[in-house]
């Protein structure tokens, strides 16, 4: 019943019937809460490997720590570039274009593919001086780097497994990929435990329980999207898998900007590593276990940003701005009230989230002290989040990325070079909590008017229909 009227109110943006304001925040609410489900998996999965390796100790903990940052950069770039295809996907649908969407699922798979093979040969390629580059000991470098290299040879699962869920979520399914990350997250446990103390290999055992997790769920996405989605399977469909340019240069309008902002804000992140990496091991694993620890409360605006891109890339597909405004206003406010009463539960209960990813009573100290001073950023942290995700639902990636690189290379590095030498660690998550307030009110400013809807992603496709065959 549930995902019959979900069709319908998506049916209704398709086909430009008008949408009471009741409607449109039960939408968001159906679309958003297998996202928020499927997030809430993802961190419990960040959960059970940081819990599980900070079992081992504060080293290990701090190799892992040291190299998260790098890892993010690699998959930014892959998030990316799904992103390119799936908002392609979502104006289509929106548009009724269902067989130009299924056009853009073969061609982006493909894409995604190539890109992330050759992501994975970078990081295999520097896995082992990355360690060294990034300032850590000589205690920690070993792990770090066997952790970063198998992380890297995973990079190509991940990537498509991601593509095929990105574009199912473009297509107004949520469902099966929250099921999907439920089970990865499920996966996880089970191999972690095996590898990481069963078989003895510590870190390197993390790295290999999360990359067989993410083997067995992108095979499952793969093989839903392809053969088993009402919107995007292509049985019975001939068609090619080879990219093409159009298709391409409409992928590249988005992703360049959001790959512009990885390099920005992932660049920032390293810089940050190597700011706090002076303060030791206890502060390194402290810094990691307290992001991990936040992802508590910011996951559910991760999902709903999700959500948002959906709505506004099919009502824009669909040439509806006024329906697409309405949709950002209500999932910037679910967001922000989610997160903001989740912010108070973390200001309440650090220690004993700390606690559960840390036995070391140092990290956990220092960790709750760092948590609890982040909690005065969660609100406007939700706004740029779910606001990020209403542009890039509208193809409009380059402004925001500009507005976080101000943000982020200006505010954050800018205060955390001067703070944390001066205040440790704590001086850094000082700068960061300024920095995230701001990125709120920018998001907020970005999203006042209606020039982030001025964009056309999906190009010349009247053209390309007539060539959708070649």
């Amino acid at each position: 019943m549930a995902k019959g009227q979900k069709d319908a109110l998506l049916g209704m943006i398709r086909d430009g019937r008008r949408m009471t304001l009741g409607q449109q925040v039960q939408l968001a609410f159906m679309l958003s809460l297998p996202a928020i489900l499927a997030q809430t998996s993802s961190m419990l999965m960040q959960y059970i490997d940081t819990g599980m390796v900070g079992r081992l100790g504060a080293n290990p903990s701090a190799s892992i720590g040291l190299i998260a940052t790098s890892t993010w950069i690699l998959g930014g770039f892959t998030a990316g570039a799904c992103s390119g295809f799936s908002v392609q996907v979502a104006h289509l649908c929106g548009a009724n274009d269902f067989k130009g969407a299924r056009r853009v699922l073969r061609e982006g798979l493909t894409s995604v593919l190539t890109l992330s093979i050759f992501l994975a040969a970078i990081g295999i390629a520097i896995s082992g001086p990355l360690p060294r580059w990034l300032g850590g000991g000589p205690e920690i470098i070993a792990d770090a780097s066997k952790y970063f290299l198998i992380y890297s040879a995973f990079i190509p699962v991940g990537a498509v497994g991601w593509a095929a869920s990105a574009m199912l979520q473009a297509s107004g399914n949520m469902k099966v990929p929250s099921i999907m990350f439920t089970g990865m997250c499920i996966l996880d446990v089970v191999f972690n435990y095996i590898f990481i103390f069963v078989c003895g290999m510590g870190v390197a055992g993390a790295a290999l329980g999360t990359g067989l997790s993410e083997l067995v769920t992108s095979a499952f996405a793969v093989w839903f999207v392809l053969f088993k989605s009402k919107e995007l399977n292509i049985k019975g469909e001939k068609g090619s898998f080879k990219p093409r340019r159009l298709t391409i240069h409409n992928a590249w309008g988005i992703t360049a900007p959001m790959w512009l902002q990885n390099i920005i804000m992932r660049g920032a992140y390293v810089m940050s590593t190597v700011i706090v990496a002076p303060l030791g091991a206890i502060a390194i694993a402290a810094n990691a276990f307290a992001i991990t620890a936040e992802s508590f409360c910011y996951m559910p605006s991760y999902g709903i940003e999700e959500a948002s891109t959906t709505l506004i890339g099919q009502s824009l597909g669909a040439g509806r701005k006024e329906i697409a405004k309405r949709f950002s206003r209500i999932t910037i406010t679910m967001g922000a009230s989610i997160q903001t009463f989740l912010g108070v539960l973390m200001f309440i209960f650090a220690p004993q989230l700390m606690g559960l990813l840390s036995v070391d009573p140092d990290v956990v100290a220092l960790g709750a002290k760092v948590l609890r001073i982040e909690a005065f950023a969660e609100t406007m942290y939700a706004i740029s989040i779910v606001g990020y995700g209403c542009c890039v639902g509208a193809g409009d990636t380059l402004m925001p990325s500009l507005m976080n690189f101000c943000s982020m290379w200006l505010v954050r590095i800018g205060l955390a070079a001067i703070l944390t030498p001066r205040l440790g660690l704590q001086g850094y998550w000082i700068a960061m909590c300024a920095e995230l307030n701001l990125r709120g009110l920018l998001f907020l400013w970005r999203l006042r008017g209606d020039k982030w809807m001025k964009h056309n992603v999906t190009g010349k496709r009247d053209e390309e229909l007539q060539l959708s065959e070649i």
